[in-house]
C-alpha cells in the first residue's frame, strides 16, 4: 500500500501490549477492555486516513460488534483466520500455548477461556494443514 501512496500501520497483539495495554493479562474483563482499546486506537487511524491492520485474538462476539459500531460503515473488515488448535499449538513461537496448558497461564483462548467464531466475517482464511 505504500507504494501506492497510501499511509499504512500494523497494530499488533505483541507491540501494543508491551506499551498502550502493558496492564491487562488475560483475564476476560482484561480481553474486553483490551479489544476496546485497540478498537478506539484502530477508529483515530482511520479517521486520519489511515489503513490499519489490526492483528488480534479478539475471542467474544460482542467485543468485535462494539468496535465495528464504532468506526464509520464500511472501514470494519473482518478478517478470520480459521486455524485448528492443534495447528496454532504447532506454530507457537513464544510457547504461550505450553505455558497455558502447564496452568502458568490462566484464560488463555482456546485452552481455558473460549474462541467465539465469527459469524459473518467478511473475509475466512483456512488452514487445514501444517
Amino acid at each position: 500500500m505504500a507504494e501506492m501512496g497510501k499511509t499504512t500501520i500494523v497494530l499488533d497483539g505483541d507491540n501494543i501490549r508491551h506499551g498502550l495495554n502493558a496492564n491487562l493479562g488475560f483475564s476476560s474483563e482484561d480481553r474486553v477492555e483490551n479489544i476496546r482499546r485497540i478498537g478506539e486506537v484502530s477508529k483515530l487511524f482511520a479517521e486520519c486516513g489511515i489503513i490499519t491492520l489490526v492483528s488480534f485474538i479478539s475471542p467474544y462476539i460482542k467485543d468485535r460488534m462494539k468496535v465495528r459500531e464504532r468506526v464509520a460503515e464500511g472501514d470494519f473488515i473482518e478478517v478470520y483466520m480459521k486455524i485448528p488448535i492443534e495447528i496454532c499449538e504447532e506454530r507457537d513461537p513464544k510457547g504461550l500455548y505450553k505455558a497455558a496448558r502447564a496452568g502458568k497461564i490462566k484464560g488463555f483462548t482456546g485452552i481455558d477461556d473460549p474462541y467465539e467464531e465469527p459469524e459473518n466475517a467478511e473475509v475466512v482464511i483456512e488452514c487445514r494443514d501444517t
